[in-house]
């Protein structure tokens, strides 16, 4: 097989669409581990993230022969959304509760840069494995904000846009996630001096 991972996002899909199938294993190498470890810390299941993961891949491969992939240049964002909405369906799905959802007001757009200086300094500074486990012990919510941010660089509007909720809420709840992890990080420190 030719070397094609020079090609942009763009120009893979549009050869897909051309009827060169072997396009889509490009997509799926390049952008494999990410999305997948997205749906692992989504999920907290390694046998049922492989099964989403790849429902993810057929989904979008339906939607681009159907012609509904408009083709913007931000096709992992795309792809995260598409992994994300069949995690949410799966999860409805096995629940029986219904989750509230609080709304938080009193953030700007200073805020957005703490957060994103203070995620990034975080997960630079923990062992990724250690890192992955603490975030699976955030409650879903933010857990799910945390991913979306590190995993797929979506923005806080895309965030938010995603799950549904004000932009207020995503900052508020990535503000209780860090605030969580740093707190499991320092018990963690505890134990081990």
């Amino acid at each position: 097989m030719k070397d094609y991972t020079y090609l942009t996002d763009q120009q893979i899909i549009r050869l897909f669409k051309e009827g060169e199938t072997e396009m889509m294993s490009v997509l799926v190498n390049r952008y494999k581990k990410g999305i997948f470890s997205a749906i692992v810390l989504l999920i907290k299941d390694n046998h049922l993230a492989e099964d989403l993961f790849q429902d993810t891949f057929i989904k979008i491969i339906n939607t681009i022969h159907k012609g509904g992939y408009a083709d913007e240049g931000k096709f992992l964002p795309w792809a995260m959304r598409v992994a994300h909405n069949l995690c949410i369906d799966h999860i409805r799905k096995a629940k029986t509760k219904s989750k509230t959802i609080s709304s938080f007001d009193s953030y700007n757009d200073n805020t957005v840069t703490t957060f994103d200086n203070a995620e990034s300094d975080m997960i630079r500074g923990a062992d990724h494995q250690n890192i992955s486990e603490l975030i699976q012990k955030l409650p879903e919510e933010q857990r799910e904000v945390v991913v979306l941010r590190h995993y797929a660089d979506l923005s806080f509007r895309e965030i938010a846009s995603m799950t549904h909720c004000s932009i207020n809420t995503a900052l508020g709840r990535m503000r209780y996630a860090l605030i969580n992890l740093r707190r499991m990080m320092a018990e963690e420190m505890e134990l081990a001096a």
